[in-house]
């Protein structure tokens, strides 16, 4: 069946943490072993909560503040600077562009209540012609139903779409629904797979 849709994750794919200093000096400062922030912002259970929208991202946050014992100046500047490392990966975002009108365009993303918001300037439907969040959907990856809905969003049966993370259980989710899917390890490398799909 021809594919007519390639849908994407947001973080680690469309934006990325470029600059790990910021991040790796709260670890040093905070006394936290690797990846212990990490832990603490995105796997606890208030984090959790959030990504199905059940909490909102001041509860994060004030949670982050409270494991590492952080004033309330100290929780915004540790805030601001976290967020500054991520950057938009213009290259991929360009690569979407090209794809349309000839394919739709999705979104699938894990992501807290304030995502759509505060990510209006790239996603959004001049882009996009789907943009599901798990917070609004009160569900995430990898169940299935987070990918069915976009699928019938777009009214594409699965074995049309294309679906692109970097974690392999999405991925697998992914292609458990009956969609191609690709994992993600470097734009390059995911384009030139896509591609590969869309001309296969």
């Amino acid at each position: 069946m021809t594919i007519r849709a390639v849908l994407f994750d947001i973080g680690g794919v469309l934006s990325q943490y470029t600059d790990m200093r910021t991040y790796l000096k709260w670890e040093e400062r905070l006394g936290l072993p690797p990846k212990g922030l990490f832990h603490i912002l995105y796997e606890s259970p208030v984090s959790q909560k959030a990504t199905l929208g059940e909490a909102t991202t001041d509860e994060v946050w004030e949670e982050v503040g409270r494991q590492c014992d952080l004033q309330p100046d100290e929780l915004e500047t540790m805030k601001e600077e976290i967020w500054s490392g991520y950057e938009w990966n213009t290259e991929m975002v360009e690569f979407i562009l090209s794809l349309k009108p000839k394919y739709k365009t999705g979104v699938i993303s894990d992501a807290w209540s304030d995502a759509r918001e505060g990510m209006k300037d790239t996603i959004n439907s001049d882009i996009f012609d789907v943009i599901v969040f798990s917070a609004e959907e009160g569900i995430q990856k990898p169940d299935p139903e987070i990918y069915n809905r976009a699928l019938t969003q777009l009214g594409i049966a699965p074995e049309e779409a294309i679906f692109v993370d970097d974690r392999e259980s999405n991925v697998e989710g992914a292609r458990e629904v009956g969609m191609h899917a690709v994992i993600f390890t470097d734009t390059p490398q995911a384009i030139e797979e896509i591609e590969r799909l869309l001309n296969g």
